[in-house]
Parts: C-alpha cells; sequence; structure tokens
C-alpha cells in the first residue's frame, strides 16, 4: 500500500493515524505546534493528546504540512473547522492523491460542509475528496476497540478507501451520500451541547432520550432539505454518532453543555474552554442555514441561543417544553 498522511496532530488524527499506519507502506502525521511535534517524533507518543498510546514505527512526524503530504496516496484531514482553510491554502497536492476530511462541522459565514472548504482550499476537484464519520471516540479507537465508521463519496474512489481503512476492529462502511454523511457528524454536535444541558440540569433520562429523538429529526430535516438521503441519517453517521455524542462521558461537546449550566455565563465557559467542541461554531450555522431554507431548527436555536448568552440553560430548555403541541 501506498503512503498515508495525516493532517492533523490531535487526539483524533493521531488515533487514526496510529490505528491506519499498519495498513500502509509508510504514514506521517502532521502536527501544527513545532514543539509538540519534536516531542512526539522522539518519544513516539503525542503526550498531549493522546498519552499512553504509542505511535506505529511507520509513522513520521513533522511540523512541515507540505513534507507531510508530499507522494501521499491518500491524505487523511483531522484538522479543526476553524484553521481547515487555513492550513490547506497552497498546499501542493498529487493529482492522484485522494483527501478524506475527518473534520466535523461547518464553516461560518460560507455555510460549507468540508469537503467543500478541502476543495476550494487546497484547489481540488471533489470527485476525489471524500468524507469519514460515524461513531467514534478517539481514545476507543486508538485502543483498537470495535468501531464502525462510514466513508462517502464517488464510487471507485470510496471502494479504494474502504479497503485501505479497514482493519480487523475498524469496520468501515461505504455510502454515495457525502451531504448526508457530513451534516450528520455536523449537527449531532449542537444536539449534543443541548443533552449536556438537560444533563447538567439534572432533568433526567426522560429529557436526554427526548432531546435526542428530538434533535434526530431536526437534523433529519435539514439534511433532507440539503439534498441528503434521509435514510443517512438513521446510520452511523447520523443516529449513531448522534447517541454517542449525546450519552457518551467522553463526548467534548456533551461535556461543554454541562459546564454551561454550571456557570453565569456563557462566555466564560467557552473562554476557559481549551478542547475542540465543533458544536459551538456549527450552531450558529445550523440556524442561519434553516433559515435560508425555511427549515424548523428549535434545538439548534436554543442551543445557539445559550452560546450567545442570549438565555440561560434552563430558559432554553423551558422554551423546548413549551412550543406550540404539534404531531410528531
Amino acid at each position: 500500500m501506498s503512503h498515508l498522511a495525516v493532517l492533523g496532530g490531535g487526539s483524533w488524527g493521531t488515533a487514526l493515524a496510529t490505528v491506519l499506519a499498519p495498513n500502509f507502506d509508510s504514514a506521517s502525521l502532521w502536527i501544527h505546534n513545532r514543539d509538540l511535534a519534536s516531542q512526539t517524533a522522539a518519544s513516539r507518543e503525542n503526550s498531549r493528546y493522546l498519552p499512553g498510546v504509542r505511535l506505529d514505527d511507520r509513522i513520521s512526524v513533522s511540523h512541515d504540512a507540505q513534507i507531510c503530504v508530499a507522494d501521499a496516496g491518500i491524505i487523511l484531514v483531522a484538522i479543526p473547522s476553524a484553521f481547515l482553510r487555513e492550513v490547506l491554502t497552497g498546499l501542493k497536492i498529487s493529482e492522484s492523491a485522494l483527501l478524506v476530511s475527518a473534520t466535523k462541522g461547518l464553516e461560518p459565514h460560507t455555510l460549507l460542509r468540508m469537503t467543500e472548504v478541502v476543495g476550494l482550499a487546497a484547489g481540488v476537484s471533489q470527485d476525489r475528496i471524500l468524507a469519514l464519520s460515524g461513531p467514534s471516540f478517539a481514545t476507543e479507537v486508538a485502543a483498537c476497540q470495535p468501531t464502525a465508521v462510514v466513508v462517502a463519496g464517488r464510487n471507485e474512489p470510496v471502494l479504494r478507501v474502504q479497503s485501505a481503512f479497514a482493519r480487523p476492529f475498524f469496520r468501515v462502511y461505504s455510502s454515495e451520500d457525502v451531504t448526508g454523511v457530513e451534516l450528520g457528524g455536523a449537527l449531532k454536535n449542537v444536539v449534543a451541547i443541548g443533552a449536556g444541558m438537560a444533563v447538567g440540569l439534572d432533568l433526567g433520562h426522560n429529557a436526554v432520550a427526548a432531546l435526542v429523538t428530538r434533535g434526530l429529526a431536526e437534523l433529519t430535516r435539514l439534511a433532507g432539505a440539503m439534498g441528503a438521503q434521509p435514510r443517512t441519517m438513521g446510520g452511523l453517521s447520523g443516529l449513531g454518532d448522534l447517541v454517542l455524542t449525546c450519552t457518551g462521558e467522553l463526548s467534548r461537546n456533551r461535556q461543554l453543555g454541562i459546564a454551561l449550566t454550571r456557570s453565569n455565563r456563557a462566555t466564560e465557559v467557552l473562554c476557559g474552554n481549551k478542547k475542540t467542541t465543533e458544536g459551538v461554531r456549527t450552531a450558529g450555522v445550523a440556524v442561519e442555514l434553516g433559515i435560508r431554507l425555511g427549515v424548523d431548527m428549535p434545538i439548534a436555536s436554543q442551543v445557539n441561543a445559550v452560546l450567545e448568552s442570549r438565555r440561560s440553560p434552563e430558559q432554553a430548555i423551558r422554551s423546548l417544553m413549551e412550543r406550540s403541541l404539534k404531531e410528531e
């Protein structure tokens, strides 16, 4: 197998590099922070983002993204959405390389999905760009615990990546619905913040179950209006990722929702939050997309209101419960 390049040295990128490297002749991992890149290369462990996990011997670590992607047959992008466009702009990428976006989010202002941002920033045709999503905590993936994900794109590239990424404990499904797979992975983070608020307010399992269920209906409405296939929302990148992120203790977005209930000001929580929580950026984009497409987005609207300090978590949950009665 050829060379795999992984752009993004956080927990997710490091976990994917470690798990997938054995399937390739060689692999490289790009880490933005120069000191962390040097430390990781020397110790063979990303102590900041994935402590206790040794990097596969095939992986070379670099601070230079151009060196990382040189001669790569597959480039796996796991960069936080806030920095995705900046990192990819100007990179020289082989005309035969496939790019796989494992970043879950939507870009503010442009309202673009991550594969669209990748294509524009890197100057690559959408035919060569795929999306990877599904219920997957980085620490569990790195520990080789059973995980199932989905890769979406055009048929031939998808089959190539599916075969290249599959391992006995890492099952890869295929899909042609790039829009649905990306939207499921992005919007579930917003619902998870709401679920975390319900947990933080000690509202019980019923409330969380209601948020998950109505959250699925909400993201299905928006995804459908954007051209996604409804059945995708019932799959790994929709329901699967939604359940994991709303209920799993390791979910950063859920943890943020809990933290919001323990402070009088959302700005203080957000300023002190050093972890990547894509739901914060995605909430406002989801609301704007809903307005543009005429799609009702009550959960995203209330979560966004809390994030913008226009409502408290208590007021947001109350507003959701007191909405006008309607058919399910």
